[in-house]
């Protein structure tokens, strides 16, 4: 079963034509799914993940993020949005700038 729906999902994401909105409902629906069975296997595991969605402006990031965290809890699931990349944080390593949003250890 699950590699049935892996597999489908593949295929939708990299089929070149535009999914028809049935289509996108139910492939957004699995993905919902997958993250809030990951959001309570994290919080019952005690670990912590950073999900990251990168693009251009315009790309429709907000959008995507907001139809996928849609059925998570905010009380564990935290979106940060972050502005463009300052001089100096263009000379750090990629995920720096990304770690100083990670809740430290004992914080909810």
């Amino acid at each position: 079963m699950r590699h049935s729906r892996r597999k489908e999902r593949k295929r939708m994401a990299t089929a070149e034509e535009p999914l028809k909105r049935k289509q996108y409902e139910e492939a957004l629906r699995a993905l919902q799914v997958e993250l809030c069975a990951l959001q309570g296997w994290v919080k019952e595991k005690g670990l912590r993940v950073i999900v990251v969605f990168e693009g251009r402006d315009a790309a429709g990031k907000g959008g995507v993020i907001k139809a996928i965290t849609d059925r998570v809890s905010s009380r564990v699931f935290r979106v940060v949005a972050l502005p463009v990349p300052s001089d100096r944080e263009k000379t750090q390593l990629y995920m720096q700038r990304y770690m100083r949003h990670f809740q430290r250890l004992g914080k909810s």
